[in-house]
């Protein structure tokens, strides 16, 4: 009965978090500019079904606003074995549900180095990641939010991004327009069962507070979680690990019927309030 009703109330908790942002037709921003290198396969259509994007040849941001906003930033990278994009439940559903805490939530769609007959490698991933924090500051006066206060949050497939560009260090790149020239690196990053790619990491002297998931059931991806963790606790970094008992991989929001994983986005509230990424004078 505990666990029934507990669920009960996260389910009415999402679906108030959607009616404070339910765009008839959200904005949708490509973050390259066009002609760029590596790009000339913009034009092709994405093939969506189900809960699944693939084929992204025009890496964007879908950008959520709550009524409500706390100047706090979120994009959102989904997993999906680099083969597909988890749109649905780690995406669209998460940003929903993080508007409830005020915070903009930008979900990215981004290159696939291991779909059927990709040209893209996770390098291209990667570049992907980082031009999109790069966008969000160049582009944080217009949607309400502090440059300063931008994370990034990664599920699976996508947490291995979110490491590889926070805990490791960046190639060098030949900028192609002013936004180029700002900052890459996260304020803070958020890893829900990151998979074992960039872990070792090679640059946790500057890696960001990091706030770290998992289940310890989840053969692919509990040890690299408490790694990385191991990590960044040894090189003295702010990190925050939850290893939830009884849980496998992708249990994402209201996956399970145990308490204490359909309460963990309360958890990572905690953890921004405590950080003081909620705060406009951070």
């Amino acid at each position: 009965m505990r666990a029934a009703a507990a669920i009960a109330m996260w389910v009415a908790l999402c679906t108030a978090a959607a009616a404070q942002y339910q765009p008839s037709h959200p904005i949708v921003a490509s973050i390259w500019p066009e002609n760029t290198p590596g790009l000339s396969r913009r034009s092709e259509p994405e093939i969506a079904k189900d809960y699944w994007v693939r084929n992204v040849h025009n890496p964007s941001l879908t950008i959520f606003r709550p009524m409500r906003q706390n100047g706090a930033a979120i994009i959102l990278i989904p997993g999906g074995g680099h083969k597909l994009i988890v749109w649905t439940t780690e995406g669209v559903n998460v940003a929903q549900a993080l508007s409830r805490y005020g915070v903009t939530a930008f979900v990215l769609k981004y290159r696939l180095a291991q779909e059927q007959g990709s040209t893209s490698t996770i390098d291209d991933s990667v570049s992907d990641v980082r031009r999109s924090i790069r966008w969000v500051r160049a582009h944080a006066a217009d949607y309400g939010i502090d440059p300063h206060r931008v994370g990034i949050m990664g599920f699976s497939a996508g947490g291995e991004l979110v490491s590889l560009v926070a805990d490791n260090q960046p190639k060098s790149i030949a900028p192609i327009n002013p936004v180029d020239r700002l900052s890459d690196r996260p304020d803070f990053q958020i890893l829900v069962f990151p998979g074992p790619r960039g872990v070792p990491a090679n640059d946790i002297a500057h890696a960001p507070p990091a706030f770290i998931i998992a289940g310890t059931l989840d053969d692919c991806c509990a040890k690299p979680a408490v790694q990385l963790y191991e990590q960044l606790r040894s090189g003295g970094r702010d990190a925050e690990l939850h290893m939830y008992a009884g849980a496998g991989h992708a249990f994402n929001l209201d996956e399970s019927s145990r308490i204490s994983i359909i309460h963990w986005p309360d958890r990572l509230a905690d953890w921004m309030a405590d950080e003081g990424f909620f705060d406009r004078h951070h």
